[in-house]
């Protein structure tokens, strides 16, 4: 009996661990939606938007057009809309721009 009970002990932090990642995942003028290795962030324009996600923080800098400037992890990168670009070992992608919403994906290459 104790085999078991000390390995389904031994499982547990590891079953838990995507959770605790989905929860880390916080932002001001920002909603984030996470998993395991990537984080979708629905920056609000007209605000001060940054969210902490999978250990670093994401900042809405600007919006040109189609293009958006973002602080990721410190780096500063400009994304145009539907492209990608990398920062610090992160793949980071705008998905869509409204007058309202700027969405983005930022996912661990590594």
């Amino acid at each position: 009996m104790f085999p078991s009970v000390r390995r389904a002990l031994t499982v547990l932090p590891f079953a838990l661990l995507p959770l605790t990642a989905v929860a880390a995942c916080s932002g001001e003028g920002a909603t984030t939606d996470c998993n395991v290795t990537s984080c979708t962030i629905t920056f609000d324009r007209g605000v001060e938007a940054s969210a902490s996600i999978l250990g670093i923080k994401a900042e809405l800098v600007s919006v040109q057009g189609d293009t958006v400037t973002l602080k990721v992890a410190g780096q500063q990168i400009t994304v145009p809309r539907g492209e990608a670009e990398q920062a610090e070992g992160f793949d980071v992608s705008v998905e869509s721009i409204t007058q309202d919403k700027i969405v983005v994906k930022i996912s661990n290459n590594g």
